[in-house]
C-alpha cells in the first residue's frame, strides 16, 4: 500500500498483480508513450527527456537526456541499448520491484530509447542474485513479441527493436558499465581504460546507452505526460521522483517514492516511523558507497542530488541505511570494507591491495589488537586508494571509510582504551 507522502509513478502499478501481464499493463495506459514515440522525431524525444530533467537511477545522477545526445546518429555502427539491471549496491532493493511487478514499463522505456538513439536491439543485464526475475521478463519479452510491441516494424512502423535479457555471474564490479559490458560480450567483468566512453564505442565497440532499471521505467511516463510534467514533481535541476530504499534501524523499512527534494527527517520520522532502538547516529544516503552522514547532517538534508553532494556525499542509487547509537562505527566500517573487498575484481592494484589491508587492520582492531597508529595509517590508505583506480569500486570502498573515521574517530580512540569493543560489551545485554 501507498504512504500517504508518496506520489507514485514508476511505482504506481505495484499494487496490480494484472500489471505483469500485457493485458494487465495495456489497461493503465500501458504502450500508449510508445505509440506517441513512434510519431515523434529521435530528437525531439531526446529534448522531452531533456526538459523533464531526468538524472540517472543508478548512482551517478548524470543527466539522461545528455546522455542520450551523446550518442553519434551518423555512425555507420550498429547501435546499442543496454539495461544495467546489475542491482548490487548495499542497501538498494528498487530496481527488482520494478522487474517484478512492472516488467513492461522497462520493455517500453527501452524501446523508446532505441529510437531516440537509432538503436534496434537492446539487451537487460540482470545480476546473478536475480535470475528468479529473468523469468518474468522473458514472459513479457514474448508476450510483447506477439503483440508486435517488439520485433520488426514496431506497431505497423518501419522501425525495429529487438530485445533480450541476459545474466551476470552475482558480480558487484559488473554494477559498473564498462565492466557490464565485458561481461555481455562473454569476457571476464573488468573495467575498460576511458576513454573511448560506451556512447562512441560501448557494446562490441559500437555507440551504445546504458541506464539503471528506474531510469528506464520512467522515460514511458515522461513521453506520456511530458517533461514539464515530470521536471514539477522534483527541482529544476533534478526532476520528478525516485524510488528510495529505507532500511537499517527504523520502524518501517520499505521501498518508497518520493519527490527529489523530499527531506531527510520526514522520511525517517514520519515515513520510517523513527529510529528503532536507540538514537540517530548515523545515516547511509545513497547506498553503501556513499561517504555517511552524522545525525545533525542528515536530519536537516533534503533527499536530491545537489543537497546531499554539498555534505560531501552523494544521493547514490537511494539505499538509505538508518544507524542507531548502539552501532559500533569500527565494526560498520569493518563489515562495509570486507564487502568491497570481497568485490574487488583485483584488476588495480590500489584496490586490490588496499580494501584487504584495510579489512585486516580493521578487524584487528575491532578486536581489541589496534594500535594508535592504526588510525591514521588506515586514513591514509583509504585516501590513498580514492581516485586511483580504473573504476568507482575502489573510491566506493575508501569514501565511507575516510568518512567514518572523520567523523567517528573517538569510537577508534575508545577501542584502544576499552578493548575489544566498549559497544558490544555495553550492549551486550540489552
Amino acid at each position: 500500500m501507498a504512504h500517504p507522502l508518496e506520489i507514485r509513478v514508476v511505482s504506481k502499478r505495484f499494487d496490480d498483480p494484472s500489471a505483469a501481464t500485457l493485458k494487465g499493463y495495456l489497461a493503465s495506459d500501458g504502450y500508449k508513450a510508445l505509440e506517441k514515440a513512434l510519431k515523434m522525431k529521435p530528437e525531439a524525444i531526446i529534448e522531452e527527456v531533456k526538459t523533464s530533467a531526468l538524472r540517472g537511477r543508478g548512482g551517478a545522477g548524470f543527466p539522461t537526456g545528455l546522455k542520450w545526445s551523446f550518442i553519434p546518429r551518423q555512425s555507420p555502427k550498429p547501435k546499442y541499448v543496454v539495461c544495467n539491471a546489475d542491482e548490487s549496491e548495499p542497501g538498494t532493493c528498487k530496481d527488482r520491484l520494478i522487474m517484478q511487478f512492472d516488467p513492461f514499463s522497462l520493455l517500453e522505456g527501452m524501446a523508446i530509447a532505441g529510437i531516440a538513439i537509432g538503436a534496434e536491439r537492446g539487451f537487460i543485464y540482470v545480476r546473478g542474485e536475480y535470475r528468479y526475475l529473468i523469468d518474468i521478463l522473458d514472459r513479457a519479452i514474448a508476450e510483447a513479441y506477439d503483440a508486435g510491441y517488439l520485433g520488426k516494424k514496431l506497431r505497423g512502423t518501419n522501425f525495429h527493436f529487438d530485445l533480450m535479457t541476459h545474466t551476470g555471474a552475482g558480480a558487484y564490479e559488473c554494477g559498473e558499465e564498462s565492466a557490464l559490458l565485458e561481461s555481455l560480450e562473454g569476457k571476464r567483468g573488468i573495467p575498460r581504460i576511458k576513454p573511448p566512453f560506451p556512447a562512441t564505442s560501448g557494446l562490441y565497440g559500437c555507440p551504445t546507452v546504458i541506464n539503471n532499471v528506474e531510469t528506464l521505467a520512467s522515460v514511458p511516463h515522461i513521453i506520456l505526460n511530458g517533461g514539464e510534467w515530470f521536471l514539477k514533481l522534483g527541482l529544476p535541476k533534478a526532476g520528478g521522483v525516485k524510488l528510495t530504499c529505507l532500511s537499517g534501524h527504523v520502524h518501517n523499512p520499505g521501498v518508497y517514492e518520493l519527490p527529489l527534494g523530499f527531506p531527510m527527517r520526514r522520511l525517517i520520522e514520519e515515513i520510517g516511523g523513527g529510529v528503532q532502538g536507540g538514537a540517530l547516529k548515523a545515516v547511509v544516503p545513497g547506498g553503501s558507497s556513499t561517504p555517511l552522514l552524522n545525525a545533525e547532517e542528515a536530519l536537516g538534508v533534503n533527499l536530491d542530488f545537489d543537497s546531499v553532494a554539498k555534505l560531501g556525499s552523494f544521493l547514490g542509487s537511494g539505499g538509505v541505511v538508518v544507524v542507531n547509537d548502539r552501532t559500533c562505527m569500527v565494526k560498520f566500517a569493518k563489515r562495509i570494507i570486507h564487502f568491497y573487498r570481497h568485490e574487488s575484481c583485483g584488476w588495480c592494484v590500489p584496490c586490490r591491495e588496499g580494501t584487504n589491508w584495510l579489512e585486516l587492520t580493521l578487524t584487528r582492531f575491532h578486536l581489541g589488537g589496534g594500535r594508535s597508529e592504526d588510525i591514521d595509517v588506515m586514513f591514509d590508505v583509504a585516501q590513498s586508494i580514492l581516485g586511483r583506480t580504473l573504476c568507482a569500486l575502489g573510491d566506493a570502498a575508501a569514501m565511507p571509510t575516510i568518512s567514518i573515521i572523520q567523523k567517528w574517530r573517538q569510537e577508534f580512540e575508545d577501542h584502544l582504551a576499552g578493548r575489544p569493543c566498549p559497544y558490544e560489551r555495553e550492549f551486550a545485554h540489552a
